[in-house]
């Protein structure tokens, strides 16, 4: 007898692939003996270009459709009465039912049987032929997206197929009670098959039947196909939920209790694989499957069913090898999409030669700094130790000032960081980077411009021209440690990311760079913001991973510009954190030159040859012009394309620093502050060193004759600057660590609270008066919000009246506001070397002053300067206030950013990557050879 074939065809929204679905039913060479057409919600015209009779019924799932269109399925539900399972998007090919009988007919035992599933395009791709578990219980497609070259003809018993173009026998369907409603699309089809082979039945795949499909089980109903992440997420979720069906009894609380924990450390894996669209689909399929309440039903429709143990089908299993195996398949496919990393020369070819130099520059001009432990001038203080450091991140009160409340620069926790690579004292950490700046720039540079050429020399013109950079090299002899900073990161940044469009790793490293830079020198953020945007927008297919760059920084800064917004100063945000210094001004065309202060070294070595001084900024402009002309003519050779953006971003540069000379947000002393333009000119120089790699790279073999000119220039341009901290006229020196008397930092110790009041004489006869806690304002402890404070407020008028009554002789009480301050120690600051005559008065008057106050008692002079004490205070005991609860979410949020950021950022995998060894003195490049295939 005949078996009875009844094709169900599910419909819903498949209107551009219904003709084609109908007109394939119709061709078979064994026709079906029924069709039951079933609309299942459809908002397209699907609904109307259905054949007559159709069955309309609401949305839902493929396997629920199927259930309702079995109760319009004729005959006696015989063993030999079969259903074909297809919908709007499966076209079967003329012979693919007569295949599936063929291959059923001659195994009694089969229930299942699942056709080859090939592209609705191109029939020799297959989309899909049977699908396995791993031993943990994973799905594997044992076959998907392959050429069809019949290499998977052979074995035909599986563990199971997909829903779609399956052929199941009617009686089997009613005897597993249909499809699980807890799976309606991804591992439907296996969930089914695996319930049929634990029911006694076979399930097989037939080579020789073929059906067209155009849409993945995930995608049916919909009008395009889901993205990557949401097909990973219902992956994992139908997964968890067979997990907890087939899970015995015993083991089942265990499975549930460890849904959450496993997507927690799950989360972490897809961020080390660089896959964090994943993260939120992991987390919701974990919620999914543990509150769906679909699995009871479940486990009771697989314990009426099951006939045989798991050991019948653990044969059919994927072995682990065989997993290890695909798996790195996978990743060599990936890798082969990826293409190369990136050509680039060697670096023991040029780079570790320049970086050498360098580094031996280095130690010649900071000598004086060698053997010291920490470091003290213009902005440069000592670092607390790293538990306090680490401590003072988040909102609390800032040590800095007085009666200061909020929440810590992002500069901090930068600071932090960098102490804790010398735990044992982290103010030796300023030390070791001011001795190593110029390789480290050097190294940065050079790795950054082997992405612009693959030659040996334009790379290490770079990496000199860098390491030479004005701003560099002023900001090392000021003492500027977050623009010093700024400097060496900025390459990196550059090169991360350039290749952030295409990779998460870079993208992330870009993002952390990121937030380094701006938290050093937040003048940056809107220029560096544009350049990202420019590069997203020129980039779209890498438009997340760019735009995703600045959120590490957005979280760091939040709470900080909340409290700059509530004081009615967001412009305050720009200013420099750290220590406020008032500088010099530089003019616009000292800017040009890329001097971010006043002076550029020459103008005191021409006055004392008795020439113009004129010739102080003409010299450095003709010394630095074949660098100017170098990038500049890169607009003109082959590369072009690569010079404009590097132009942009030296354009940018320079505005950002001729705007931020005139901002005036904070103030010292009295003085009022801008931010440190030097940032700016980093940006500048950066953007001018990129176009003159690329100028370079275009000249052939004239270019290393043209680079060392142009090399040799710039040395001359800036060695007054350079020289600057050989011959003692840098204000960056070497410290013991203290920044008050000895007495002080010994009394102070057990009590932190205790304050010190320092006067300090200036050269145009004011006082400055500035209250240190405990042994003295570190570096970390430095706040912008105390830096652009509007007003003195009641405590800052207090301090001021008080200093005024110390330094003359008024006979008012001072004993009050000292007690109320927790003063105990009065400093007056040693005068300068060269002292002006007003400065030598103020400071005779409030010396003399002092030591007539019958309220203080004269300790002595001390190398910080000569030191009173108030013997009557009463230590008022306060405790640090608690940190608050929000003060700890925003702690902890911040952390969980900066760490997802980190985990992103490491790399795990092995990448191609090509290395040129274009030799030094040659035009052509020199073959390029693949690391893989020679070790």
């Amino acid at each position: 007898m005949q078996p009875r074939v009844t094709a169900i065809v599910v419909v819903r929204n498949g209107a551009r692939w219904l003709d084609r679905t109908i007109e394939a039913l119709g061709a078979q060479t064994r026709p079906v003996d029924a069709t039951v057409w079933l609309d299942a919600g459809s908002t397209d015209e699907a609904r109307d270009r259905m054949p007559a009779g159709a069955i309309r019924a609401p949305a839902q799932s493929f396997g629920a459709s199927v259930a309702s269109a079995q109760r319009y399925v004729t005959g006696d539900g015989g063993p030999d009465e079969w259903l074909w399972l297809l919908s709007a998007d499966t076209a079967p090919e003329p012979d693919a039912l007569a295949r599936l009988l063929a291959a059923v007919e001659v195994a009694p035992s089969v229930a299942i049987a699942g056709p080859k599933l090939v592209d609705a395009d191109d029939h020799d791709l297959l989309r899909s032929f049977g699908e396995s578990v791993t031993p943990l219980g994973a799905t594997v497609r044992l076959v998907e997206d392959e050429l069809d070259q019949a290499q998977h003809d052979g074995d035909a018993d599986v563990l199971g197929v997909t829903s779609r173009g399956m052929l199941v026998r009617r009686g089997v369907l009613a005897q597993l009670d249909g499809f699980d409603p807890g799976l309606p699309t991804a591992d439907a089809g296996l969930d089914l098959s695996v319930r049929a082979r634990l029911a006694g039945h076979r399930v097989v795949r037939v080579a020789d039947a073929r059906v067209a499909r155009a849409l993945a089980p995930e995608d049916f109903g919909r009008r395009r196909p889901r993205g990557r992440s949401a097909r990973r997420r219902i992956a994992r979720t139908a997964q968890l939920h067979r997990r907890l069906v087939y899970a015995p009894p015993g083991a089942l609380p265990i499975h549930w209790l460890s849904l959450l924990p496993l997507a927690v450390l799950r989360s972490i894996g897809q961020l080390l694989a660089k896959r964090p669209g994943a993260v939120g689909g992991e987390l919701a399929a974990a919620l999914a499957a543990a509150f769906s309440g679909g699995v009871p039903a479940a486990r009771r429709r697989l314990r009426r069913a099951r006939r045989t143990g798991w050991a019948a089908i653990a044969a059919l299993r994927v072995p682990r090898d065989e997993l290890r195996e695909r798996r790195a398949t996978a990743r060599d496919r990936e890798a082969a999409a990826a293409g190369p990393e990136l050509v680039r020369a060697s670096f023991l070819s040029g780079g570790l030669a320049v970086t050498a130099v360098t580094a031996v520059v280095g130690v010649v001009i900071s000598w004086r700094l060698l053997g010291q432990n920490a470091l003290t001038g213009g902005a440069l203080r000592p670092l607390a130790d790293v538990g306090t450091m680490w401590a003072r991140i988040g909102w609390g009160p800032r040590p800095v000032g007085v009666d200061l409340t909020g929440p810590s620069d992002p500069f901090s926790a930068v600071l932090a960081l960098l102490g804790s690579l010398t735990p044992w004292n982290p103010s030796l950490v300023l030390v070791l980077l001011w001795v190593t700046a110029l390789p480290l720039a050097a190294l940065g540079a050079w790795w950054a411009a082997t992405r612009l050429s693959a030659r040996r020399w334009p790379p290490v013109l770079a990496a000199a021209l860098w390491a030479l950079a004005p701003p560099l090299l002023v900001a090392l002899a000021d003492g500027r440690p977050a623009a010093l900073l700024a400097h060496l990161l900025l390459p990196w940044l550059a090169l991360a990311v350039i290749d952030g469009a295409r990779s998460w790793s870079a993208s992330a490293t870009a993002s952390l760079l990121f937030a380094a830079i701006v938290a050093a020198a937040p003048v940056l953020a809107p220029a560096l913001v544009l350049a990202i945007v420019a590069w997203a927008v020129a980039r779209p297919r890498g438009v997340v991973r760019l735009l995703g760059i600045v959120i590490p920084a957005a979280a760091l800064f939040a709470p900080l510009v909340v409290a700059q917004l509530r004081r009615g100063t967001p412009l305050a945000l720009l200013a420099d954190p750290g220590a406020t210094v008032a500088w010099p001004a530089p003019t616009g065309w000292e800017l040009l030159l890329g001097h971010p202060a006043a002076g550029t070294g020459w103008q005191g070595m021409v006055a004392g040859l008795g020439l113009p001084t004129a010739l102080g900024l003409l010299l450095p402009a003709v010394l630095l012009a074949p660098v100017a002309v170098l990038a500049l003519l890169a607009l003109f050779l082959p590369g072009s394309r690569r010079a404009i953006p590097a132009l942009v971003i030296a354009l940018t540069g320079l505005v950002t620093a001729v705007v931020a000379v005139h901002l005036p947000l904070a103030s010292s002393a009295g003085d009022v502050v801008t931010p440190w333009p030097g940032a700016g000119l980093s940006l500048y120089w950066l953007g001018l060193v990129g176009a003159v790699v690329v100028g370079v790279d275009a000249l052939g073999r004239a270019s290393v004759g043209v680079g060392i000119a142009g090399l040799l220039a710039a040395a001359l341009a800036v060695a007054p600057l350079a020289a600057a901290p050989l011959d003692g006229s840098a204000p960056v020196a070497g410290s013991d660590g203290r920044m008050l008397p000895a007495l002080v930092v010994a009394a102070t110790g057990p009590h932190p609270q205790l304050g010190t009041l320092v006067l300090t004489a200036r050269a145009d006869g004011s006082l400055v008066a500035e209250v240190e806690r405990g042994a003295g304002t570190t570096l970390d402890a430095e706040s912008t919000l105390w830096s652009t404070r509007t007003g003195l407020g009641r405590t800052g008028r207090e301090i001021a009246d008080l200093a005024g009554n110390l330094a003359s002789q008024s006979g008012a009480d001072v004993s009050t506001p000292l007690q109320r301050l927790q003063l105990e120690f009065v400093v007056l600051a040693p005068p300068p070397a060269a002292p002006t005559t007003a400065q030598q008065a103020l400071q005779q008057r409030a010396s003399e002053s002092l030591d007539g106050n019958a309220t203080l008692t004269a300790v002595g002079s001390t190398s910080l300067g000569t030191l009173w004490r108030f013997g009557g205070l009463h230590l008022a005991h306060t405790s640090s206030p608690a940190r608050t609860p929000l003060g700890v979410a925003v702690l902890v949020a911040q952390g969980v950013i900066v760490a997802l950021a980190l985990l992103l950022a490491i790399p795990t995998g092995r990448r191609r990557r090509v290395v040129n060894e274009a030799s030094l003195p040659g035009e052509d490049p020199a073959d390029t050879f693949d690391e893989d295939d020679h070790g």
